[in-house]
């Protein structure tokens, strides 16, 4: 029966998404509805390149309805959400990436411009223009004896306000800046392996910065596990976009509460969505069904459990759009 208090985004997924990979989305969004209707809280991982996919256009209103409670990234869904508020109109577009020849590709390169499937990233505008200001804040940091997280950092650079000459789409739309403004809790695993992960460690191997400047992946699980024991008493969800490290990390804490600290009492995950399109085969993980997830510690046997085989940039605005009754 529809719903006749929703909007026509929402009400067009429940009229016409009614099988399969459709029946699922909708499914799991009615999921992802339930846990906060019952005072859970979620978590939502970023893999691939959703920021360059201008995620933070929907993403940053769940954030401001308070729809996501902590967030696990990459290092480079951190960076080039930021990229993409100061550099927009520098970004070029490929739609015939599937014809490009290796020359093509090494033109791009001369050009400055770094492919991500269909979309460049200009270097000059983007990278450069991010590194500048945020060496200041870490070599700032370091002469005051301070040591912070990753996106900490980001949060200093967008919250300073020394990049608001450079924006070229509008605020409202940068999802780290909505995060900013919360000071959303975030573990960023493996932000070594980023652009800006690339450039500290430069400056590391310059002897411009020290190593310890910058938190580690250890504090982050530290980090994460307290935040977990403190936070789960109505449960918890995993709301996961792609594979990779950012969700493999903090799924992990709850085995590792549970079998490591021997924490008997801690709670499984209490709702689990994977939107992938990898499969099973040859071992993929980012694949596996989410009742292997149980043999691992981090499901229960009846925690309400959903994947999406399909394209995370079709199906994650979906998904939001209905939990924003759009």
């Amino acid at each position: 029966m529809i719903n006749l208090n929703r909007q026509p985004i929402s009400e067009f997924l429940e009229t016409y998404f009614l099988h399969f990979n459709a029946a699922s989305l909708v499914d799991a969004a009615k999921g992802y509805e339930t846990q906060l209707e019952q005072g859970s809280k979620m978590l939502v991982s970023l893999a691939g390149a959703m920021s360059t996919a201008e995620i933070g256009t929907i993403f940053s209103e769940i954030i401001r309805q308070d729809k996501v409670h902590i967030i696990s990234c990459t290092g480079a869904n951190l960076e080039e959400d930021i990229m993409n508020l100061v550099a927009h109109s520098h970004y070029k577009r490929i739609p015939n990436y599937r014809d490009l020849t290796p020359q093509d590709e090494w033109d791009l390169l001369l050009k400055g411009l770094n492919r991500v499937t269909d979309t460049c990233i200009p270097e000059e505008e983007a990278f450069r223009r991010l590194q500048k200001h945020i060496f200041k804040i870490w070599k700032d940091a370091e002469e005051n004896q301070e040591r912070f997280f990753p996106h900490e950092f980001m949060y200093k650079l967008l919250l300073s306000g020394v990049l608001e000459e450079f924006y070229e789409i509008d605020i409202k739309n940068s999802w780290v800046y909505a995060a900013a403004l919360k000071n959303l809790p975030m573990v960023v695993p493996g932000w070594e392996d980023s652009t800006m992960g690339n450039i500290f460690a430069s400056y590391v191997l310059k002897g411009k910065l020290k190593a310890s400047t910058m938190k580690s992946g250890i504090e982050y699980m530290s980090f994460l596990a307290d935040w977990y024991t403190l936070n789960s008493t109505n449960g918890i969800g995993f709301f996961q976009i792609g594979g990779g490290i950012s969700g493999d990390f903090p799924i992990c804490v709850v085995p590792m509460l549970y079998q490591d600290m021997e924490r008997e009492d801690t709670p499984f995950w209490s709702y689990f969505c994977q939107i992938s399109d990898s499969t099973t085969s040859y071992g993929s993980y980012s694949g596996a069904v989410p009742n292997e997830k149980i043999t691992w510690g981090k499901l229960d046997i009846n925690t309400p459990k959903f994947i999406i085989e399909s394209d995370a940039t079709i199906v994650v605005p979906l998904i939001f759009a209905y939990l924003l009754n759009m």
